[in-house]
């Protein structure tokens, strides 16, 4: 999955902040745990890293409620694909997000995405009677949750299907709600959280369109355009007192 950019976008791929703190940090601490558990799972070692999988029995009877958010850290260790696609789309898409909200509120929905797809995960099984003991990894719901909210914030942001076909991102991101839904209703025996990914883009969506949502990230918004403003002000400030010094000095010759 991939978006296309337009000239002001790869201009400010070149600023400082391109590759936000948020993302940044999430990315680092993704890979830096896949890299260990990689290697623990050939070994005994790899049994240390059973607890903070999300497991619905461990959640129901054991309260384990840490693992609703420590599953997200967690990718499949025998592939390099799962963490490969997920960090991918990470970068492709929260970076936008986390520049227009801040890393504070985009870090909250991050964490708010994947921790609601697990409490779907965990309340699916419960009540139709699936593998209470089938754990579940991947960060696939907060980053279904981020495509959500980039399909909702961009609508008309060109992104390419497959990396192929260009279409709209609010049609990109029904399409792949759709596929999540039709494929929760049958995919008992897949490796695939398809109820994860719809939990996410669920919980995102419902957070984004209330009341609360909306307050919380236009204000982050505009603070952070405020913020923008502010230091580009400052820097022509700046540029204007160097130029005026260099025109106080004209008259002196330099070596």
């Amino acid at each position: 999955m991939r978006y296309t950019t337009s000239t002001r976008d790869y201009r400010d791929s070149f600023y400082p902040g391109y590759f936000p703190s948020g993302v940044k940090w999430l990315l680092i601490s993704n890979t830096a745990v896949w890299l260990v558990f990689f290697f623990a799972a050939r070994s005994a070692f790899g049994l240390l890293f059973q607890p903070f999988k999300l497991v619905p029995g461990d959640v129901v009877h054991g309260f384990a409620l840490w693992q609703l958010a420590t599953y997200l850290f967690l990718h499949d260790p025998f592939g390099f694909s799962h963490i490969l696609f997920n960090m991918l789309t990470l970068w492709m898409f929260g970076a936008d997000l986390e520049r227009e909200w801040g890393t504070r509120q985009f870090l909250r929905f991050y964490f708010l995405c994947g921790i609601g797809a697990g409490v779907c995960v965990v309340a699916a099984n419960a009540a139709l009677g699936g593998d209470m003991q089938r754990a579940t990894i991947g960060a696939s719901g907060a980053i279904y949750g981020l495509l959500m909210a980039f399909g909702v914030l961009f609508p008309d942001r060109i992104v390419l299907f497959s990396f192929l076909f260009p279409m709209k991102a609010k049609y990109f991101v029904t399409i792949l709600g759709a596929i999540a839904f039709l494929s929760s209703m049958g995919s008992g025996n897949s490796n695939v959280s398809n109820v994860a990914h719809l939990g996410g883009m669920i919980f995102g969506y419902i957070y984004l369109k209330s009341r609360i949502g909306r307050v919380r990230f236009s204000l982050a918004a505009s603070l952070t355009r405020a913020y923008r403003e502010w230091k580009l002000a400052r820097a022509k400030r700046k540029f204007k007192v160097y130029l005026r010094k260099q025109g106080r000095d004209s008259d002196r010759w330099v070596n």
